[in-house]
């Protein structure tokens, strides 16, 4: 039986540097599930490995069929951005496959209700915030052009997001630190192989 491994957590808390160092593990054979937004490309980013880069009409269309899994927007400082998950084939539990995905509780969520339960296994990493915003903030001023806006309204939406309503609501009970990152990755690594 496959599995999806979902790592997920509050924005800037290590996800993405975390996500490629998982899959840079080849003992741990995991597989990506590029998601698909309508948010433009970051400096740095490219088409097919963080995101599906698609307008509102082809999310539209994709809708239209059937194929999304689930979809989240956002109403940012610069217009509406989506982010969503397809069923489009990348997806195929009936093997052994491990896949690695990246998300929030609210996809999470419904990409277990889609799959079922019993084919995911969450991985929520959770930052202090004042180290949170730091690492934002750095990120942040190596753009060309900062959106700091959009990233205050980012931080404050992760407050509710990641409510402790919802992680129980979620039944996440497992939370794993990143303070130090090797300590971090060694713990995702261990929660992979056991499950």
């Amino acid at each position: 039986m496959g599995k999806i491994y979902y790592l997920m957590g509050k924005s800037s808390s290590g996800k993405d540097t975390i996500f490629k160092k998982l899959i840079e593990d080849e003992e741990l054979s995991l597989k990506t599930i590029v998601g698909y937004t309508t948010r433009p490309m970051r400096e740095g980013e490219t088409e097919g490995v963080e995101y599906h880069f698609v307008d509102e009409n082809r999310m539209r269309e994709l809708e239209k069929q059937g194929k999304v899994i689930e979809r989240r927007s956002y109403d940012t400082v610069h217009g509406v951005w989506s982010y969503f998950t397809v069923d489009d084939g990348q997806i195929d539990l009936k093997g052994d496959d491990r896949y690695l995905l990246i998300g929030t509780l609210e996809s999470y969520e419904k990409v277990r209700n889609y799959f079922g339960k019993e084919y995911l296994v969450p991985l929520y990493i959770t930052v202090d915030d004042g180290v949170r915003l730091q690492r934002a903030l750095d990120r942040e001023k190596s753009q060309d052009k900062p959106k700091y806006a959009e990233l205050c309204r980012r931080f404050l939406a992760d407050e509710k997001d990641f409510s402790k309503e919802n992680i129980e609501r979620c039944q996440i009970d497992y939370q794993i630190v990143n303070e130090d990152f090797g300590t971090c990755i060694l713990e995702v690594r261990e929660r992979i192989l056991a499950k």
